[in-house]
């Protein structure tokens, strides 16, 4: 299987047409039919297809029905936050303990597929001498790493960001193949009430593009996160005007850099309207907004549709999530969660090794609200109150 790699893309597109889907990760090129006075060169090279099979065979195992992703790569600073609102310290083992909790669930892989580590946990063992990835594997769920280094203002716009981390990007991911993880993430963020400016939007799509070729390259499906940020009082017809643009652009440059698109995952906001917004959406509005730009924007060739939940109650996620699931979608519609799903968990845990079964239990009825909500079957009654608890944190960082 062979990819194009081209070197000038207009001149690609006055010369050639492309005779197969170019979201395929084979195409067939023949010549245009359209007459030319003068010879045109046309320079390509191709792309060996290397890990092109195991990369779809990883994507759909992670997009497989009833199942999303349990994103806990949280920053060892961030990490530290969340142990501080139960009252605990950020040391190296309190993390250890909190993600052994997580990863060593009984069950979990009924529901999870995949598991977004930071690279601290992607070499860290249990206190019982098992890597964290052999229990994930041994559970049937897919290990990820989180491949950004973060998020620096962005010289020249309107107070933004942009992601950085390519630098050494390949080296890593291949080290990461190396030790288990089959999978990345890669988080960029587009800020509403700061424009976005054009600079923000280009900057964001090709930062996501190039990390997906380096993935790819390496082995790793690449989870592509173009965070539309919930900050702001904006209505929900804004936030899809910007998605809309954010989104396009993404899937240009993801084309352009001969990303195979069945050997991605889509880790997108839903299309809701600001935090600050008076006028709330029911989860049928967003449901209907957040599919109608997928149509529009997202090739049925990506497998995977893993929402992330930027803020919302464990609930309103969940509820959200099952609205967008009541008849057939062209892709996996599914979860990427961290709050959505650890919240209840962390309040239940308190450090505390005797609740450590207890915080399972309540991290397997989130997961298992979400498996039941990917499927369209998920209902609200009996949800505690706790977990109808917005999560909102302006400016939030990983």
């Amino acid at each position: 299987m062979a990819m194009m790699a081209v070197s000038s893309g207009m001149a690609l597109k006055s010369s050639v047409c492309v005779g197969k889907s170019d979201f395929m990760g084979k195409t067939a090129l023949r010549q245009s039919a359209a007459p030319s006075s003068s010879k045109t060169n046309v320079s390509f090279t191709i792309k060996a297809a290397g890990y092109d099979d195991e990369l779809v065979k990883t994507a759909k195992s992670i997009a497989s029905p009833g199942r999303g992703i349990l994103a806990m790569d949280e920053s060892n600073a961030t990490c530290g936050l969340r142990l501080a609102s139960i009252g605990l310290e950020n040391t190296e083992a309190n993390r250890q303990a909190y993600r052994q909790l997580l990863v060593q669930t009984p069950g979990l892989g009924e529901y999870i597929s995949g598991a977004i580590l930071f690279e601290e946990t992607l070499y860290q063992s249990t206190t019982d001498g098992k890597k964290m990835v052999d229990v994930l594997v041994d559970q049937k769920i897919v290990p990820g790493i989180k491949v950004d280094k973060g998020l620096v203002p962005l010289a020249g716009s309107n107070n933004e960001s942009w992601c950085q981390g390519l630098d050494g990007l390949s080296s890593r991911t291949a080290a990461y193949y190396k030790q288990g993880a089959r999978f990345a993430k890669w988080r960029t963020v587009i800020s509403i009430p700061n424009g976005p400016s054009e600079l923000a939007v280009q900057e964001a799509a090709w930062g996501l593009a190039r990390y997906a070729a380096i993935s790819q390259d390496s082995g790793l499906v690449p989870i592509v996160e173009p965070e539309i940020l919930l900050d702001g009082e904006h209505g929900i017809d804004r936030t899809l005007e910007i998605a809309s643009k954010v989104w396009a652009a993404t899937f240009h440059y993801l084309a352009q850099n001969n990303v195979l698109f069945e050997g991605i995952l889509l880790k997108p906001s839903m299309v809701t309207p600001g935090a600050g917004c008076k006028e709330r959406a029911t989860p049928e509005e967003v449901a209907k907004y957040t599919l109608n730009l997928l149509r529009r924007r997202v090739p049925p060739a990506v497998p995977g549709i893993m929402f992330l939940s930027g803020g919302q109650s464990e609930v309103e996620a969940t509820l959200n999530l099952n609205a967008m699931n009541q008849s057939p979608n062209p892709w996996h519609v599914s979860f990427s969660y961290a709050r959505a799903l650890q919240n209840s968990v962390l309040k239940t845990w308190k450090g505390q090794p005797e609740n450590v079964e207890a915080a399972q239990k309540a991290l397997l009825i989130r997961a298992k609200a979400n498996s039941l909500a990917q499927l369209g079957k998920y209902s609200a009654e009996g949800e505690a109150e706790e977990a109808k608890k917005g999560m909102f944190v302006e400016g939030y960082t990983y």
